[in-house]
């Protein structure tokens, strides 16, 4: 049985002593604990040269992996020395604990669906103890903040990226131009003070925390369930106690760069000195090859925590708003003070400065949580325009906030960001803020156009008015205006899957023919009448869907259509107005469907009711919570597998559609029930 002696400056109630299997020979591992004392642990060190086949030492301050080699404790330095003259061979598991930082986010990308790390904040007490780690993750993502000369100087600013922690290494960056003969927080109380508030208040706003093994309570020892509460923290060698600290804080997973392949937890000195004696080598003859064979063929992967029990994923997400009209304007409390103490035009002058103001964080979006178990938080961006001062400008001033709007989000985290309302309708439908976005876009035009027809094919059943069979197609009759259009030959395929008969109407006569023939070659049961007149077959529909932006007046008479008929408009802006629904009460006009959200979810005022979101801010929750972030649905181009994928991954994460919205806001049971009552009284007089 081969010993390996871990002689450590930590903690001595630590200390363990046991028998392990390991690469097809039997160890007995010791650790000795000398509680901070440098002296024992030299002592210690000596007794036990030649007594085992290999010692390991821990609990040290490692040289750090950026700057100058020199930066090392001085105690430490003469352990290092004393460990060189020693007959047994000696290791720190530096080599061992570098492939292993690298290895921990590689693999934790990979192994999420290589995103987890995508655009997260983290947070680094000490990106010089870190650094490796630090690297790996700036290939995921820049919002990185570092503590060190806050926690290492006294200095209350921190650094935000890679390269300034480079610069800081090297000790020419500009901020240690602030740092006199000793460090700042030597001097004054106070400013010690403040600089322990920014840090907590730094972990409080990151996702990812990553805290040293080496004086780790030193580091979150004043981190309370506030700060630490819902975060994901990056560690080494996480020994009980430390876990359980981070249990008692709300933490929601904890990432240990340490593999767990014995019966408990040991650090990278031990794992590296039984890698070097089973493979027979010497500190000088252990390759990096080495240590990736053994890797590889051990499967020795980090550790991942939960400490409540249960798996736990959180993504982010975030939404462009707009004010609908002036009175969302006043639910902005200065905007609203002033509108009670000014005259009706003054509303109208702010309207137009609220156009011109920077993108603002309306709200935060929590407790969205899929069957599934993977949770999603977002954030509510708004733009000041309202729908008249945006048609009132170009859509390069609209995609100008829009952008703006993309760099607060990444700010905060967010993995993708969804447009919605008329932010989409504006221009290019966001090819260009997808284009020039570090964020990926989605227009949430693929399920707005689901929800639609959702909506549709619910409200004729609560119409009732066309005979419903379960399991089978609604026997009835639906049309599609502007049907060769990219919304249009999505509608016109989504009425296939639950209509008997489709009429689809354009003037593009050949482009019917080609729709025609796929919808007749992918869906069964379904007739499907094609023309270039919408009047020819307008009395007979039960169902109309508006794909066009042609007027509502050029695209149909609504005088001639038929008692009960429900006519969805999914273009934005809307071709129809309360004008018309006043015009012809026995019709129900449909503007939207409705998503309600799983979970618990809680967010401000949007004009809906509490848990529900329109279908385009629906869409960037399903594909946070899929894990897809990229460009979704971007551009006027819809195409029918995106609508059907999204419409799956929906029901999947639990969406439901929530509500019903027409002209003047969401239908109500009575609502239905007067539009009913008019068309059949309309019916029975023989109109239409």
């Amino acid at each position: 049985m081969k010993t390996i002696v871990n002689i450590s400056l930590g903690n001595s109630s630590d200390d363990f002593n046991f028998t392990a299997p390991f690469m097809g020979q039997h160890y007995r591992i010791m650790r000795f604990g000398t509680d901070g004392d440098a002296g024992k642990a030299a002592d210690l060190l000596q007794e036990w040269d030649t007594k085992a086949e290999a010692i390991g030492l821990g609990y040290i301050k490692f040289p750090y992996g950026i700057g100058p080699a020199s930066l090392m404790e001085k105690h430490t330095k003469k352990l290092y020395q004393l460990g060189q003259q020693l007959h047994t061979p000696f290791t720190t598991g530096t080599a061992l604990r570098s492939v292993s930082h690298e290895w921990t986010i590689r693999h934790l990308q990979y192994k999420f669906g290589n995103n987890y790390f995508n655009n997260s904040r983290v947070f680094f007490f000490s990106g010089m103890i870190n650094s490796t780690i630090a690297k790996v993750l700036s290939e995921y993502t820049t919002n990185l903040k570092f503590a060190d000369p806050v926690i290492q100087d006294g200095i209350p600013k921190f650094l935000n990226s890679y390269d300034d922690l480079e610069l800081y290494a090297k000790g020419i960056h500009g901020l240690l131009q602030w740092v006199p003969s000793k460090q700042f927080s030597n001097y004054t109380m106070p400013l010690k003070a403040y600089n322990e508030f920014i840090v907590r208040r730094a972990v409080q706003q990151a996702s990812f925390i990553v805290a040293p093994f080496h004086e780790f309570f030193k580091y979150v020892g004043n981190c309370g369930i506030r700060e630490l509460g819902g975060k994901i923290v990056i560690t080494s060698i996480a020994y009980d106690d430390r876990v359980n600290f981070l249990k008692e804080r709300g933490v929601d997973c904890i990432i240990d760069t340490t593999p767990k392949i014995l019966k408990r937890v040991v650090s990278f000195s031990v794992l590296e000195a039984m890698i070097m004696t089973a493979l027979g080598k010497t500190p000088e003859t252990l390759t990096s090859d080495d240590l990736l064979e053994v890797i590889s063929e051990l499967r020795m992967d980090p550790r991942v925590v939960f400490p409540s029990g249960r798996e736990k994923r959180v993504n982010r997400f975030a939404f462009v708003v707009h004010p609908l009209s002036q009175d969302y304007l006043k639910k902005i409390k200065p905007v609203g003070m002033i509108s009670k103490l000014t005259p009706k035009s003054t509303m109208d002058t702010i309207e137009k400065v609220m156009a011109y103001s920077p993108p603002f964080v309306y709200s935060k979006v929590t407790g969205i949580k899929s069957p599934t178990g993977i949770e999603a938080e977002g954030w509510l961006i708004a733009i000041g325009a309202t729908p008249r001062q945006m048609l009132a400008h170009s859509p390069e001033f609209i995609n100008t906030r829009l952008l703006k709007a993309a760099k607060i989000a990444k700010s905060l985290g967010a993995q993708i960001l969804g447009l919605g309302a008329l932010t989409k309708a504006m221009g290019d439908a966001g090819v260009t803020v997808a284009k020039l976005s570090d964020l990926p876009i989605t227009t949430g035009n693929s399920y707005s156009a689901s929800a639609a027809l959702w909506a549709t094919a619910e409200a004729v059943r609560r119409m009732g008015l066309i005979e419903v069979a379960k399991g089978k197609k609604l026997k009835g009759k639906t049309m599609v205006i502007g049907a060769t259009g990219a919304v249009g030959s999505v509608c016109s395929q989504l009425l296939a899957t639950a209509f008997e008969e489709v009429y689809m109407v354009d003037v593009h006569d050949a482009k019917l023919l080609a729709l025609r023939e796929s919808i007749l070659n992918e869906f069964k049961n379904v007739n499907v009448t094609i023309s270039t007149r919408a009047d020819k077959y307008l009395p007979e529909m039960d169902v109309i869907v508006t794909a066009t932006a042609m007027p509502a007046k050029q695209m149909l008479d609504i005088n001639h259509v038929k008692p009960g008929c429900v006519i969805t408009d999914v273009n934005r802006p809307l071709n129809f107005t309360l004008k018309h629904t006043k015009k012809r009460p026995d019709v129900l006009i449909i503007a939207s469907g409705e998503i309600t959200l799983p979970g618990e979810p809680e967010l401000k005022d949007i004009g809906l009711p509490p848990g529900t979101a329109y279908a385009s801010m629906a869409e960037a929750i399903v594909l946070a919570l899929e894990g897809r972030f990229e460009n979704f649905s971007v551009g006027r181009d819809i195409k029918w597998e995106k609508v059907s994928e999204i419409y799956k991954m929906g029901l999947k994460h639990g969406m439901r559609l929530a509500s019903i919205t027409g002209i003047e806001g969401v239908l109500t049971d009575k609502d239905f029930e007067r539009v009913r009552a008019l068309a059949l009284r309309a019916r029975e007089n023989g109109r239409q």
